[in-house]
């Protein structure tokens, strides 16, 4: 009978998986359309990217027009590019002069661990602040938690990643200022400074959202109940008002975590990182189309594939969502 219950609710959620993934394709279709017509929109020169400025005959000029499929008609080129993104293959980087594949493989790691470290430092901050503030509402402490927050909100990440620059590694000389290291412990050492800075929003948001959450949860009947019957505070605190307070922070984290690759964008600048934010960058400066194109709408499916996995949670978690969904199947 469990047996069967199980398969029951394994296969209910695959069934979930696969209807929210054929609701993602139409999506990303319309994206890419936006994302390759607004490109060419932009006043710039593919041939020149693709020389380097230098001077060419035009004969020249017509057979890498050619070879680039940039004598066609934009909605053939789009057919072109698109057909080819969906059997595994982005094109060739106009200014590497090396597939488009192969560049974000290998820029693509620092940026992981970049927005990984972001979002575990977000987490450690952001849940003992957030109850901290909670517990200690209208208290010195809150005040200061709640000033921070506002602080951490407002200020763009651009801003906290010159901030921290110039105190940690102007001033005190605790991290260095560019770069990556030669391996993972190197690699983390250069990129927690930068980590510490893309996180600042998201500890803002989660933290904020915790401490609101969790006073509701303070003045709730079973909190209430709780405390009269003579259950430690701190139990009541962690194991029954924090975790009625998750599905909310599950939604802004997982959101945060899509919003920190853009935010990365900025950062591996700022740092000089040399993640797919420098590579974009690098890109839209150079007129690399393929290159543009191909990250602009990879970031967007890993948006889309992070907000799939928020709801994967809440499904799991959440026993109203499976009933809703149930309900609306039968």
């Amino acid at each position: 009978m469990e047996y069967s219950l199980y398969r029951l609710k394994v296969n209910f959620i695959i069934r979930y998986v696969l209807k929210r993934i054929l609701l993602m394709l139409p999506i990303l279709l319309a994206v890419s359309v936006v994302i390759f017509f607004l490109i060419r929109l932009t006043p710039s020169d593919p041939i020149g990217s693709i020389t380097s400025g230098r001077r060419i005959n035009d004969e020249t000029r017509a057979s890498l027009t050619a070879q680039y499929h940039l004598d066609k008609s934009l909605p053939r080129q789009y057919l072109i590019w698109i057909s080819n993104a969906i059997r595994g293959n982005l094109g060739d980087s106009f200014r590497h002069r090396q597939p488009v594949g192969a560049l974000l493989a290998a820029r693509l790691p620092v940026t992981i661990q970049l927005v990984l470290m972001s979002a575990m430092f977000a987490i450690l901050l952001a849940v003992p602040a957030g109850i901290m503030s909670a517990v200690k509402r209208h208290t010195v402490i809150d005040r200061v938690i709640s000033a921070f927050m506002i602080f951490c909100v407002s200020s763009p990440v651009f801003l906290n990643a010159i901030l921290l620059m110039l105190i940690f590694v102007l001033r005190l000389r605790w991290f260095p200022a560019f770069g990556t290291g030669n391996n993972f412990m190197e690699n983390l050492y250069y990129l927690c400074l930068p980590a510490f800075a893309l996180s600042l929003n998201m500890v803002a948001l989660i933290g904020r959202i915790i401490r609101d959450r969790m006073i509701v949860e303070f003045k709730s009947n079973y909190a209430l109940a709780l405390s009269a019957k003579g259950t430690p505070f701190r139990q009541i605190v962690i194991t029954h008002c924090f975790k009625n307070t998750l599905i909310p922070v599950i939604t802004v984290a997982g959101v945060q975590i899509g919003a920190m690759v853009v935010g990365a964008v900025l950062v591996e600048n700022v740092f000089a990182l040399g993640g797919i934010g420098a590579l974009l960058i690098e890109g839209i400066q150079a007129s690399d189309y393929p290159v543009v194109q191909s990250i602009m709408l990879f970031l967007v499916s890993l948006f889309l594939i992070l907000n799939l996995i928020v709801d994967i949670v809440y499904f799991i978690i959440d026993p109203r969502i499976r009933a809703s969904g149930s309900a609306g199947r039968t």
